[in-house]
């Protein structure tokens, strides 16, 4: 299950292990296509190999300001609390786990 983090959770549910941030918004077209893969992959992969969390722009723009998230979607992976890659627009399954399978 993808979880919402705000800009007060932020740092606590990003801090351990390899975790995707999806940074959206609800009137953003393209962030609507990329939710539904993201919730396939949360069903596919376990926590352990991948948390997957989102963050809505509009409602936390000081974790989006802090990095620099220009457009949306915008994908930030971190492990273990630093940053590793950042990657922008919409991204498919296959896309998404060749990217997790060359940070793992």
């Amino acid at each position: 299950m993808v979880q919402v983090v705000t800009d007060q959770t932020f740092v606590d549910e990003t801090k351990e292990g390899l975790v995707l941030v999806d940074f959206w918004a609800t009137w953003c077209g393209p962030c609507l296509m990329q939710a539904p893969i993201l919730e396939q992959l949360s069903e596919e992969l376990s926590e352990d190999e991948l948390k997957i969390v989102k963050m809505d722009v509009d409602q936390n723009p000081d974790t989006a300001r802090e990095f620099g998230i220009m457009s949306i979607p915008t994908l930030l992976f971190k492990k273990d609390g630093e940053v590793v890659k950042q990657v922008a627009g919409v991204h498919t399954k296959e896309q998404i786990k060749a990217i997790v399978a060359e940070l793992s």
